[in-house]
This record gives structure tokens, sequence and C-alpha cells, in this order.
């Protein structure tokens, strides 16, 4: 083999070796290039899970923000509600509350009722003696039905008429314009045992407040329906 038979034979060896070269970069370029994609595509999903998340997570924040926020207006609206409708019934008690008074200027027949509260009082009193307390007006129409009143009582409790002595402390004076909030009392009797451990008070203003408490479902139910009684 002579020197050009060698050269040319190193000149192929070469180009093999050098296409061979070409062949395997362009497969590392290649393979290269797959994972760079697989490995940018998994990033950009990674991200795109992060950003869901984070998107819904504050979703859910703002979904509790305005479940909270409709629960506070709809419990202020509730209190307005029954501040509306307690307002309401209060001023249908203050009414009434008026009306005691004329109850008192009809002087015969709140004569009789005087003396019915007496009555009343002693049967639940059962005392043989008892401290009487009215307004400083009623005492004269008090002292006149006491005599009634004691019989009466003792014809219904089967005793001895009882001892009633008058308090020289009164009970307040009707409502005045002068003092519109200070103590007053629209009429009536308050009765006490002697020693003071039993106190009945049977007066206008009192009645009204059980009454009022009794009915006060009954009032509401007939104001606002069944859900407010």
């Amino acid at each position: 083999m002579n020197d050009a038979d060698v050269s040319k034979q190193i000149q192929q060896m070469v180009r093999f070796i050098r296409q061979e070269a070409e062949e395997k970069a362009n497969e590392i370029s290649v393979s290269a290039e797959e994972e760079f994609n697989i490995e940018k595509l998994q990033l950009v999903e990674a991200e795109k899970k992060k950003i869901r998340q984070e998107y819904e997570r504050k979703e859910k924040q703002v979904q509790v923000r305005k479940k909270i926020e409709y629960s506070m207006q709809l419990n202020a609206s509730r209190i307005k509600v029954l501040q509306a409708q307690d307002d309401l019934v209060n001023a249908m008690k203050e009414a009434a509350s008026k009306e005691l008074l004329n109850v008192s200027r009809d002087h015969h027949n709140y004569k009789h009722l005087l003396k019915d509260l007496i009555v009343q009082s002693l049967l639940r009193l059962k005392e043989p003696s008892v401290l009487l307390r009215c307004r400083e007006d009623d005492v004269p129409l008090v002292e006149s039905v006491l005599h009634s009143a004691k019989e009466e009582y003792a014809e219904k409790s089967n005793v001895h008429q009882p001892e009633i002595i008058v308090d020289n402390i009164h009970l307040p004076p009707p409502p005045s314009h002068h003092d519109p909030h200070g103590p007053s009392c629209s009429g009536g009797v308050v009765l006490a045992s002697r020693d003071g451990k039993i106190v009945f008070e049977n007066t206008l203003d009192a009645r009204l407040d059980v009454v009022f408490r009794k009915k006060l479902p009954e009032i509401r139910k007939s104001l606002f329906g069944q859900i407010a009684a």
C-alpha cells in the first residue's frame, strides 16, 4: 500500500468519525431539546397549578367574607326588626298606662274597684292585721270602703274581720306633666303583714305589668304573626 492509499484510508476514517460525531451531537442536541421542553412544560404546569391554587384560596376567602358580611347584615336587620317590634309593644303598654289614669277619675266605679282590690289582697295575705298603703288622694275613698271590705273578706274566709291600718306613708301620685319621669302610681293599694315580711302589691300599674307579661306572646302573635310569637 503506497502513501496515496494510506492517505485515502485515513481521510475515509476521518470522514466516518466526523459523521458519527455529528450524528451523535445531533442526537444529544435533540435529546437535550426534548428534555428542555419536558422540563419547561413541567415548570409551566407547576406554575399554573400554583396560580389555580392561589386563585381558589383567594376565591374561598372572598366567599367566606361575603358569608360573614351577609350574616352580619342579616343579624343587623333582625335586630332592627326586633327593636321596632319592642318599640311598638312598649308604645302599646305606655298607651295602656295612660288609660289607667281614667280609672281613678270615675270615683264611683273606682271606689268599688278599691274595695275589690283590698278584699283580693286580704285573701292573698290571710293575716289578722295588715298595713295598707295607697295614694294620698285615695285615702278618703279607701277609708270609706274599709268596713265593707273587711266584712266581705271575713265572710269569704270564715274568719274574724282583720285589722287594717292605713299607712301615713303614701304611694306616689299619678304621673304629671311637671315630672313625667318621676315615681308615679295610677291607683290601687299595697297591703303588707305588720312585720313587713309579706307584701302584696295590688296597684293598677302592677296588675297591668302582670297582665302584659302574661299576654305578651299573644300580643306579639297578633301584631307580628306566628314567627314573632
